[in-house]
Protein backbone atom coordinates (compact mmCIF):
# COMPACT_ATOMS: atom_id res chain seq x y z
CA UNK A 1 0.00 0.00 0.00
CA UNK A 2 0.70 3.97 -0.68
CA UNK A 3 0.18 6.64 1.51
CA UNK A 4 -2.36 8.98 -0.69
CA UNK A 5 -1.63 12.82 0.03
CA UNK A 6 -5.45 13.21 0.65
CA UNK A 7 -4.80 11.89 4.38
CA UNK A 8 -1.79 13.96 5.37
CA UNK A 9 -3.53 17.15 4.10
CA UNK A 10 -7.20 16.21 5.76
CA UNK A 11 -6.09 16.79 9.47
CA UNK A 12 -9.18 16.15 11.01
CA UNK A 13 -11.59 12.70 10.51
CA UNK A 14 -15.03 11.96 12.39
CA UNK A 15 -14.43 8.23 13.69
CA UNK A 16 -18.31 7.06 14.35
CA UNK A 17 -18.92 4.25 16.69
CA UNK A 18 -21.97 2.97 15.85
CA UNK A 19 -23.85 -0.68 16.74
CA UNK A 20 -26.30 -2.49 18.80
CA UNK A 21 -24.49 -1.10 22.13
CA UNK A 22 -26.52 2.10 22.04
CA UNK A 23 -29.75 0.38 22.90
CA UNK A 24 -28.93 0.00 26.15
CA UNK A 25 -25.97 2.24 26.45
CA UNK A 26 -23.10 -0.23 27.02
CA UNK A 27 -19.79 -0.59 26.08
CA UNK A 28 -19.21 -1.48 22.29
CA UNK A 29 -18.38 -5.43 22.56
CA UNK A 30 -15.65 -5.39 25.41
CA UNK A 31 -19.20 -4.75 28.15
CA UNK A 32 -19.77 -8.78 27.56
CA UNK A 33 -16.17 -9.80 26.81
CA UNK A 34 -15.49 -8.14 30.26
CA UNK A 35 -18.81 -10.33 31.90
CA UNK A 36 -20.40 -6.08 32.66
CA UNK A 37 -23.17 -7.60 30.71
CA UNK A 38 -23.77 -11.49 29.78
CA UNK A 39 -23.57 -11.99 25.73
CA UNK A 40 -27.38 -13.28 25.82
CA UNK A 41 -28.34 -9.66 27.29
CA UNK A 42 -25.72 -8.07 24.67
CA UNK A 43 -27.27 -9.67 21.74
CA UNK A 44 -30.83 -9.30 22.76
CA UNK A 45 -29.76 -5.25 21.81
CA UNK A 46 -30.41 -6.25 18.50
CA UNK A 47 -34.35 -6.05 18.77
CA UNK A 48 -33.82 -2.25 20.26
CA UNK A 49 -32.02 -1.10 17.12
CA UNK A 50 -33.94 0.51 14.88
CA UNK A 51 -31.95 3.05 13.40
CA UNK A 52 -35.41 5.32 13.05
CA UNK A 53 -33.80 8.51 12.76
CA UNK A 54 -30.80 7.42 10.64
CA UNK A 55 -29.82 10.32 8.04
CA UNK A 56 -26.69 9.84 6.44
CA UNK A 57 -27.07 12.57 4.65
CA UNK A 58 -27.16 14.77 7.75
CA UNK A 59 -24.40 12.99 9.22
CA UNK A 60 -22.30 13.71 6.22
CA UNK A 61 -23.02 17.40 6.28
CA UNK A 62 -22.42 17.56 9.57
CA UNK A 63 -18.84 15.96 9.10
CA UNK A 64 -18.08 18.43 6.21
CA UNK A 65 -19.57 21.37 8.60
CA UNK A 66 -17.13 20.25 11.14
CA UNK A 67 -14.13 21.07 8.66
CA UNK A 68 -13.35 17.29 8.89
CA UNK A 69 -12.23 15.58 5.43
CA UNK A 70 -13.08 12.02 6.11
CA UNK A 71 -14.64 9.70 8.20
CA UNK A 72 -14.30 5.97 9.67
CA UNK A 73 -17.21 3.84 10.22
CA UNK A 74 -17.04 0.90 11.92
CA UNK A 75 -18.70 -1.55 9.57
CA UNK A 76 -17.73 -4.19 12.29
CA UNK A 77 -16.74 -4.47 15.82
CA UNK A 78 -15.63 -7.25 18.04
CA UNK A 79 -18.71 -8.52 18.72
CA UNK A 80 -19.38 -9.43 14.71
CA UNK A 81 -22.46 -7.71 13.99
CA UNK A 82 -22.10 -6.35 10.73
CA UNK A 83 -24.00 -2.75 9.90
CA UNK A 84 -24.18 -4.11 6.10
CA UNK A 85 -25.47 -6.47 4.26
CA UNK A 86 -23.06 -9.18 4.37
CA UNK A 87 -23.51 -12.39 2.95
CA UNK A 88 -21.68 -14.62 5.04
CA UNK A 89 -23.94 -14.99 8.32
CA UNK A 90 -26.98 -13.07 9.31
CA UNK A 91 -25.86 -11.23 11.81
CA UNK A 92 -26.16 -7.77 10.54
CA UNK A 93 -28.13 -4.95 11.18
CA UNK A 94 -29.98 -5.94 7.73
CA UNK A 95 -31.39 -9.48 8.66
CA UNK A 96 -31.28 -9.45 12.32
CA UNK A 97 -32.76 -5.82 13.24
CA UNK A 98 -35.62 -3.80 13.28
CA UNK A 99 -33.80 -1.45 11.20
CA UNK A 100 -33.65 -3.67 8.56
CA UNK A 101 -31.11 -0.83 6.63
CA UNK A 102 -27.62 -1.36 4.96
CA UNK A 103 -26.20 1.36 6.96
CA UNK A 104 -23.00 1.18 5.21
CA UNK A 105 -24.20 1.72 2.31
CA UNK A 106 -26.09 4.55 3.09
CA UNK A 107 -22.78 6.24 4.72
CA UNK A 108 -20.82 5.44 1.93
CA UNK A 109 -23.12 6.93 -0.44
CA UNK A 110 -23.53 10.09 1.37
CA UNK A 111 -20.15 10.93 2.21
CA UNK A 112 -18.87 10.46 -1.48
CA UNK A 113 -21.96 13.25 -2.38
CA UNK A 114 -20.33 15.80 0.02
CA UNK A 115 -16.67 15.12 -1.39
CA UNK A 116 -15.82 13.32 1.80
CA UNK A 117 -13.01 10.44 1.69
CA UNK A 118 -14.63 6.97 3.10
CA UNK A 119 -13.01 4.98 5.59
CA UNK A 120 -14.31 1.77 7.03
CA UNK A 121 -13.57 0.62 10.09
CA UNK A 122 -13.28 -3.44 10.42
CA UNK A 123 -12.38 -5.50 13.33
CA UNK A 124 -9.94 -8.73 12.35
CA UNK A 125 -11.53 -10.89 15.61
CA UNK A 126 -14.44 -12.04 16.24
CA UNK A 127 -15.88 -13.10 20.05
CA UNK A 128 -19.35 -14.16 18.46
CA UNK A 129 -18.27 -16.09 15.74
CA UNK A 130 -18.82 -19.78 16.88
CA UNK A 131 -14.91 -20.63 14.95
CA UNK A 132 -13.26 -17.54 16.36
CA UNK A 133 -12.12 -19.24 19.82
CA UNK A 134 -10.48 -22.42 18.22
CA UNK A 135 -6.50 -21.61 18.64
CA UNK A 136 -4.41 -20.33 20.80
CA UNK A 137 -1.10 -17.52 19.41
CA UNK A 138 2.34 -19.69 20.54
CA UNK A 139 3.32 -16.77 23.07
CA UNK A 140 0.76 -18.11 25.24
CA UNK A 141 1.94 -20.55 27.85
CA UNK A 142 -0.57 -24.06 28.49
CA UNK A 143 -1.29 -22.77 31.96
CA UNK A 144 -2.91 -19.58 30.69
CA UNK A 145 -6.68 -19.57 30.51
CA UNK A 146 -7.42 -16.46 28.67
CA UNK A 147 -10.96 -14.81 28.20
CA UNK A 148 -13.33 -17.54 26.55
CA UNK A 149 -14.88 -15.58 23.89
CA UNK A 150 -10.90 -14.95 22.61
CA UNK A 151 -9.17 -18.34 23.13
CA UNK A 152 -9.34 -22.02 24.23
CA UNK A 153 -8.35 -23.95 26.86
CA UNK A 154 -4.98 -25.41 26.28
CA UNK A 155 -5.52 -28.72 25.10
CA UNK A 156 -8.72 -27.86 23.42
CA UNK A 157 -7.63 -26.08 20.21
CA UNK A 158 -9.56 -26.34 16.83
CA UNK A 159 -6.74 -25.65 14.38
CA UNK A 160 -9.89 -26.89 11.40
CA UNK A 161 -12.14 -24.64 12.89
CA UNK A 162 -9.58 -21.70 12.41
CA UNK A 163 -9.83 -22.45 8.70
CA UNK A 164 -13.40 -21.58 8.63
CA UNK A 165 -13.18 -18.62 10.56
CA UNK A 166 -10.43 -17.18 8.09
CA UNK A 167 -12.47 -18.36 5.05
CA UNK A 168 -15.05 -16.54 6.75
CA UNK A 169 -13.13 -13.19 7.25
CA UNK A 170 -11.73 -13.04 4.18
CA UNK A 171 -15.08 -13.41 2.72
CA UNK A 172 -16.57 -10.30 4.54
CA UNK A 173 -12.99 -8.56 4.20
CA UNK A 174 -13.38 -8.96 0.28
CA UNK A 175 -17.70 -7.78 0.68
CA UNK A 176 -16.02 -4.85 1.98
CA UNK A 177 -13.76 -4.12 -0.48
CA UNK A 178 -15.89 -4.64 -3.39
CA UNK A 179 -18.74 -3.22 -2.42
CA UNK A 180 -17.49 0.03 -0.65
CA UNK A 181 -14.01 0.27 -2.23
CA UNK A 182 -12.91 2.49 0.74
CA UNK A 183 -10.45 4.91 0.45
CA UNK A 184 -9.45 4.12 3.73
CA UNK A 185 -9.18 0.85 6.11
CA UNK A 186 -8.99 1.16 9.57
CA UNK A 187 -8.49 -2.35 11.30
CA UNK A 188 -8.17 -3.37 14.55
CA UNK A 189 -8.04 -6.65 17.31
CA UNK A 190 -5.49 -8.27 15.65
CA UNK A 191 -3.64 -8.90 18.91
CA UNK A 192 -5.33 -12.40 19.94
CA UNK A 193 -3.59 -14.06 17.34
CA UNK A 194 0.37 -14.22 15.64
CA UNK A 195 0.90 -12.74 12.06
CA UNK A 196 1.57 -16.10 10.71
CA UNK A 197 -2.28 -17.20 11.94
CA UNK A 198 -3.85 -14.41 10.51
CA UNK A 199 -1.50 -14.62 7.68
CA UNK A 200 -1.25 -11.43 7.19
CA UNK A 201 0.61 -11.04 4.06
CA UNK A 202 -2.68 -12.88 2.38
CA UNK A 203 -5.14 -9.93 3.60
CA UNK A 204 -2.48 -7.59 2.43
CA UNK A 205 -2.55 -9.16 -1.15
CA UNK A 206 -6.27 -9.60 -0.96
CA UNK A 207 -6.53 -5.32 -0.20
CA UNK A 208 -3.93 -4.70 -2.67
CA UNK A 209 -5.68 -6.52 -5.05
CA UNK A 210 -8.85 -4.93 -4.92
CA UNK A 211 -8.29 -1.36 -3.70
CA UNK A 212 -4.72 -0.86 -4.21
CA UNK A 213 -4.84 3.37 -3.49
CA UNK A 214 -6.89 2.33 -0.36
CA UNK A 215 -4.72 3.73 2.88
CA UNK A 216 -4.79 1.22 5.84
CA UNK A 217 -3.89 2.80 9.44
CA UNK A 218 -1.58 0.82 11.30
CA UNK A 219 -2.90 -1.87 13.28
CA UNK A 220 -2.08 -5.27 11.45
CA UNK A 221 0.39 -7.19 12.71
CA UNK A 222 2.93 -8.31 10.47
CA UNK A 223 4.49 -5.19 10.04
CA UNK A 224 2.77 -2.94 7.17
CA UNK A 225 0.06 -0.37 7.37
CA UNK A 226 0.75 3.31 6.27
CA UNK A 227 0.15 5.47 9.39
CA UNK A 228 0.90 5.31 13.24
CA UNK A 229 -2.51 5.17 14.99
CA UNK A 230 -2.19 6.40 18.79
CA UNK A 231 -5.03 6.23 21.45
CA UNK A 232 -6.78 8.94 23.29
CA UNK A 233 -3.34 11.36 24.07
CA UNK A 234 -1.82 13.03 22.19
CA UNK A 235 2.62 11.68 22.07
CA UNK A 236 5.07 13.98 23.79
CA UNK A 237 7.26 13.22 20.82
CA UNK A 238 5.23 12.73 17.21
CA UNK A 239 5.90 9.64 15.35
CA UNK A 240 8.20 10.42 12.57
CA UNK A 241 5.92 9.68 9.21
CA UNK A 242 1.50 9.78 9.06
CA UNK A 243 -0.02 9.20 12.12
CA UNK A 244 -3.49 9.77 13.71
CA UNK A 245 -5.16 10.59 17.03
CA UNK A 246 -8.22 8.72 17.68
CA UNK A 247 -9.99 10.62 20.52
CA UNK A 248 -13.24 10.25 22.06
CA UNK A 249 -15.20 13.43 23.16
CA UNK A 250 -16.28 12.33 26.46
CA UNK A 251 -14.91 9.19 27.93
CA UNK A 252 -16.84 6.64 25.65
CA UNK A 253 -17.02 5.33 22.36
CA UNK A 254 -20.21 4.56 21.58
CA UNK A 255 -23.37 6.22 22.56
CA UNK A 256 -23.48 6.12 26.68
CA UNK A 257 -26.10 8.57 27.56
CA UNK A 258 -24.87 8.78 31.18
CA UNK A 259 -21.66 9.79 30.05
CA UNK A 260 -21.34 13.66 30.07
CA UNK A 261 -17.71 14.37 30.59
CA UNK A 262 -17.29 16.21 27.33
CA UNK A 263 -14.08 17.72 26.78
CA UNK A 264 -15.02 21.41 26.17
CA UNK A 265 -14.40 23.10 22.35
CA UNK A 266 -11.21 25.06 23.57
CA UNK A 267 -9.87 21.92 24.84
CA UNK A 268 -10.97 19.68 21.72
CA UNK A 269 -9.57 23.13 19.59
CA UNK A 270 -5.72 22.94 21.49
CA UNK A 271 -5.85 18.87 21.17
CA UNK A 272 -6.40 19.18 17.53
CA UNK A 273 -3.75 21.92 17.11
CA UNK A 274 -1.51 19.72 18.98
CA UNK A 275 -1.80 16.78 16.41
CA UNK A 276 -2.01 19.18 13.69
CA UNK A 277 1.59 20.59 15.03
CA UNK A 278 2.67 17.31 15.09
CA UNK A 279 2.57 16.06 11.76
CA UNK A 280 -0.55 14.47 12.61
CA UNK A 281 -4.45 14.13 12.09
CA UNK A 282 -7.52 13.55 14.32
CA UNK A 283 -10.01 10.94 14.52
CA UNK A 284 -12.78 12.81 16.52
CA UNK A 285 -15.25 9.91 17.51
CA UNK A 286 -18.92 10.31 17.75
CA UNK A 287 -21.57 8.06 19.31
CA UNK A 288 -24.62 7.88 17.71
CA UNK A 289 -28.01 6.67 19.80
CA UNK A 290 -29.45 3.52 18.47
CA UNK A 291 -31.97 5.74 16.08
CA UNK A 292 -28.95 7.24 14.44
CA UNK A 293 -29.38 10.86 15.99
CA UNK A 294 -25.95 12.09 16.83
CA UNK A 295 -26.64 13.38 20.47
CA UNK A 296 -26.61 17.53 20.76
CA UNK A 297 -23.56 17.92 22.90
CA UNK A 298 -21.50 16.05 20.07
CA UNK A 299 -23.18 18.39 17.11
CA UNK A 300 -22.66 21.30 18.57
CA UNK A 301 -18.69 21.00 19.22
CA UNK A 302 -18.44 19.38 16.03
CA UNK A 303 -20.26 22.88 15.02
CA UNK A 304 -17.76 24.91 16.79
CA UNK A 305 -14.53 23.15 15.71
CA UNK A 306 -15.84 23.97 12.13
CA UNK A 307 -16.12 27.57 12.69
CA UNK A 308 -12.59 27.80 14.01
CA UNK A 309 -11.13 25.79 11.67
CA UNK A 310 -12.82 28.04 9.12
CA UNK A 311 -11.63 31.32 10.44
CA UNK A 312 -7.96 29.55 10.57
CA UNK A 313 -8.25 27.53 7.60
CA UNK A 314 -4.65 28.63 5.70
CA UNK A 315 -3.03 27.55 9.18
CA UNK A 316 -4.49 24.30 9.16
CA UNK A 317 -4.77 22.70 5.32
CA UNK A 318 -1.62 23.02 3.03
CA UNK A 319 0.29 22.79 6.18
CA UNK A 320 2.77 20.73 7.60
CA UNK A 321 4.23 20.06 11.22
CA UNK A 322 5.32 22.79 13.35
CA UNK A 323 8.77 23.76 15.09
CA UNK A 324 9.96 21.15 17.64
CA UNK A 325 9.36 21.82 21.04
CA UNK A 326 11.23 24.36 22.67
CA UNK A 327 11.45 26.89 19.92
CA UNK A 328 7.79 28.37 21.29
CA UNK A 329 5.77 27.78 23.59
CA UNK A 330 2.56 26.31 22.11
CA UNK A 331 2.27 24.35 18.77
CA UNK A 332 3.11 25.24 15.39
CA UNK A 333 2.44 24.83 11.56
CA UNK A 334 4.16 25.42 8.73
CA UNK A 335 3.22 26.57 5.30
CA UNK A 336 3.84 24.07 2.68
CA UNK A 337 5.79 26.07 0.79
CA UNK A 338 7.87 26.95 4.31
CA UNK A 339 7.62 30.24 3.94
CA UNK A 340 4.69 30.99 6.63
CA UNK A 341 4.80 30.28 10.48
CA UNK A 342 1.43 30.18 12.70
CA UNK A 343 1.69 30.22 16.18
CA UNK A 344 -1.29 28.67 17.86
CA UNK A 345 -1.87 30.34 21.19
CA UNK A 346 -4.55 29.49 23.77
CA UNK A 347 -3.98 32.09 26.28
CA UNK A 348 -3.84 35.62 25.83
CA UNK A 349 -0.54 36.89 25.16
CA UNK A 350 1.09 38.87 27.79
CA UNK A 351 2.54 41.87 25.46
CA UNK A 352 4.55 39.21 23.28
CA UNK A 353 4.85 35.84 22.13
CA UNK A 354 8.36 34.84 21.52
CA UNK A 355 9.93 32.36 18.89
CA UNK A 356 13.31 31.08 20.21
CA UNK A 357 16.44 29.41 17.83
CA UNK A 358 14.62 30.72 14.21
CA UNK A 359 17.81 32.02 12.00
CA UNK A 360 15.22 32.34 9.12
CA UNK A 361 14.49 36.66 8.64
CA UNK A 362 10.90 37.37 9.65
CA UNK A 363 9.04 39.44 6.97
CA UNK A 364 5.78 40.27 8.64
CA UNK A 365 3.22 39.31 11.65
CA UNK A 366 -0.57 39.33 11.80
CA UNK A 367 -3.13 38.07 14.01
CA UNK A 368 -5.26 35.29 11.71
CA UNK A 369 -9.07 34.78 11.74
CA UNK A 370 -12.19 37.17 11.99
CA UNK A 371 -10.40 40.04 12.51
CA UNK A 372 -6.86 40.68 10.93
CA UNK A 373 -4.53 42.64 12.27
CA UNK A 374 -0.80 43.33 11.52
CA UNK A 375 1.63 43.22 14.90
CA UNK A 376 4.50 44.81 15.52
CA UNK A 377 7.94 42.61 15.79
CA UNK A 378 11.79 42.88 16.71
CA UNK A 379 14.66 40.57 17.00
CA UNK A 380 16.56 40.87 20.37
CA UNK A 381 20.01 39.04 20.94
CA UNK A 382 21.76 36.57 19.37
CA UNK A 383 25.48 36.38 18.51
CA UNK A 384 26.65 35.30 14.98
CA UNK A 385 25.19 32.42 13.71
CA UNK A 386 23.62 32.06 17.08
CA UNK A 387 20.08 33.18 16.67
CA UNK A 388 18.27 35.42 19.64
CA UNK A 389 14.57 35.99 20.08
CA UNK A 390 12.14 37.17 18.01
CA UNK A 391 9.23 39.07 19.94
CA UNK A 392 5.90 39.29 17.95
CA UNK A 393 3.75 42.33 20.36
CA UNK A 394 0.15 42.04 20.77
CA UNK A 395 -1.43 44.68 22.04
CA UNK A 396 -3.86 44.80 25.45
CA UNK A 397 -6.56 46.12 22.94
CA UNK A 398 -6.03 43.76 19.73
CA UNK A 399 -9.56 41.63 19.64
CA UNK A 400 -8.41 37.70 20.12
CA UNK A 401 -10.13 34.47 19.06
CA UNK A 402 -12.52 33.56 22.05
CA UNK A 403 -11.28 29.70 21.34
CA UNK A 404 -7.90 29.64 20.12
CA UNK A 405 -5.81 32.85 18.44
CA UNK A 406 -3.19 32.17 15.46
CA UNK A 407 -0.51 34.42 14.54
CA UNK A 408 1.10 34.20 10.63
CA UNK A 409 4.78 34.88 10.51
CA UNK A 410 6.07 35.55 7.00
CA UNK A 411 9.42 33.91 6.68
CA UNK A 412 12.31 35.08 4.20
CA UNK A 413 12.73 31.84 3.57
CA UNK A 414 11.83 28.04 5.54
CA UNK A 415 12.75 28.29 8.38
CA UNK A 416 16.45 27.46 9.55
CA UNK A 417 16.40 26.49 13.15
CA UNK A 418 19.20 26.42 15.75
CA UNK A 419 19.50 23.71 18.79
CA UNK A 420 22.94 23.58 19.06
CA UNK A 421 24.05 24.39 22.72
CA UNK A 422 27.14 26.53 21.55
CA UNK A 423 27.98 28.58 18.60
CA UNK A 424 28.83 26.58 15.16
Amino acid sequence: MAMQPWFEQAKLGIFIHYGIYAVDGVAESWSFFNGEVSHEDYLAQLDGFTAASFDADAWAALFAASGARYAVLTAKHHDGVALYDTAQNALSTVRATPARRDIVAEYVDALRAHDLKVGIYFSHLDWTHPDYASVRPASMSDDERGNPFAVPAAGEEDPAAWERFLTFHRAQLTEILERFLPDLLWFDGDWERDPEQWRMDEVRDLIHAITPDAVINGRMSGGFGDYATPEQGVPIEPPHGPWELCLTMNDSWGHQGRDTNYKSVRQLVRIFAETIGGGGNLLLDVGPREDGSIPEEQVERLTALGDWIGRHDTAIHGTVRGLPPGHVYGPSTISADGTRLFLFCFDRPREFVVVRGLRTEVVGARLLGAQPRELRRERVGGLGDVPGWEYIHVPDDVELDPVCTVIELTLAGPPDIYREHTRD
